[in-house]
């Protein structure tokens, strides 16, 4: 007869240590940092942005569209359109494929904008646009100048070369509102429905440029003679959510045979420039980023009584037209008020 305690003997004997299987206590495992390098990652730039997803194109081609999440090691970090990164897995571009973006490329140039002139926070419009085409209406809305210097204070601060687009010259003159930009010798273009776009075309040839505007000047207007059938296409050429445009969120659409790309932003209601210096702007300017070096520590370029040593005052010529050029967009970046509320 086989007791209770004889029944329990003979289940130990059954089984020794190597039937146990235990867990090691986190201090024997020692979470490692060294992360992948991903050699084998792809290159691809980000052309649209939709609820935590990242539509790309591979190598540049619009031929080649991607859906990607963002990888767990790059944690919070901010991408836009226009961003160069690298992308693992999946990048078939197969239907509900998803592949991962592991990296972003170090930004060459960057559109950066606040809520208002004491926001703290930047927000990157886009990164790595070559270029900047600001679309201001000569009528319908009216022009506003307030505008105009905002955004020519963003472009020179973020490395992009500004272009005006004029639109609805039908119904106005532009040379008066154009005479007011010459001394920082900005390309002016018209846009109008009325005008052909042959000279634009030949600005954005091979180049990525980014549009910006505020409501009802004809940008979207614009895009669509740039890029016929821009809007059927994005469905295509994102491959983020249901495919559509919407107003919230800049998208980057391929110029017809492959000859450049334009990123089409939505309508700006105020631009802030919290986080532009003086020195930013001359900086932009060859001549008087030079003249500058000789400016007494901590000043405002914008000469007497501001600052009655400031080096550009010396300047003389074309030079000494764009000192006061610039200075008055310097009175811009100093106002503390956006261009919606001084040109309401």
């Amino acid at each position: 007869m086989v007791t209770h305690v004889g029944r329990l003997e003979l289940k130990r004997r059954e089984y020794d240590e190597s039937d146990v299987r235990v867990r090691p206590g986190r201090a024997s495992r020692p979470r490692t940092k060294t992360r992948p390098q991903h050699e084998d990652a792809e290159s691809g730039m980000v052309v649209a942005v939709d609820r935590g997803r990242w539509g790309c194109v591979l190598g540049g081609d619009p031929e080649r569209p991607v859906v990607t999440m963002r990888a767990r090691e790059l944690g919070k970090t901010p991408i836009v359109v226009g961003d160069r990164v690298g992308i693992v897995g999946d990048t078939s571009g197969k239907p509900d494929t998803l592949a991962r973006i592991i990296r972003v490329e170090e930004r060459k140039s960057v559109l950066r904008r606040t809520a208002d002139d004491t926001d703290p926070y930047e927000r990157i419009v886009v990164a790595n646009a070559e270029q900047l085409m600001i679309v201001v209406a000569l009528a319908d809305p009216p022009p506003r100048t307030g505008f105009v210097e905002r955004t020519l204070i963003a472009a020179y601060a973020g490395g992009l070369q500004p272009i005006l687009c004029l639109t609805k010259s039908d119904l106005a003159g532009y040379e008066e509102f154009a005479a007011s930009f010459a001394d920082l010798e900005l390309q002016v273009v018209l846009g109008g429905t009325t005008e052909p776009i042959d000279e634009i075309t030949e600005l954005l040839n091979g180049k990525l440029t980014a549009l910006i505007g505020h409501s009802g000047v004809g940008k979207s207007t614009l895009v669509n003679r740039l890029v016929p059938d821009a809007y059927r296409a994005v469905g295509v050429v994102s491959g983020v959510g249901k495919g559509r445009h919407t107003s919230t969120q800049s998208i980057a659409l391929p110029l017809p045979g492959g000859a450049g790309w334009v990123i089409d932003t939505p309508g700006i209601r105020s631009f802030g420039l919290a986080h532009i210096s003086p020195a930013d702007v001359v900086a932009a300017f060859a001549d008087l980023a030079a003249a500058a070096q000789d400016c007494p520590r901590g000043c405002t370029h914008l000469g007497p009584p501001a600052d009655p040593e400031c080096a550009l005052d010396a300047l003389e010529g074309k030079s000494a037209r764009r000192v006061a050029a610039v200075r008055l967009l310097l009175t811009a970046v100093r106002s503390n008020d956006t261009w919606a509320a001084r040109e309401s």
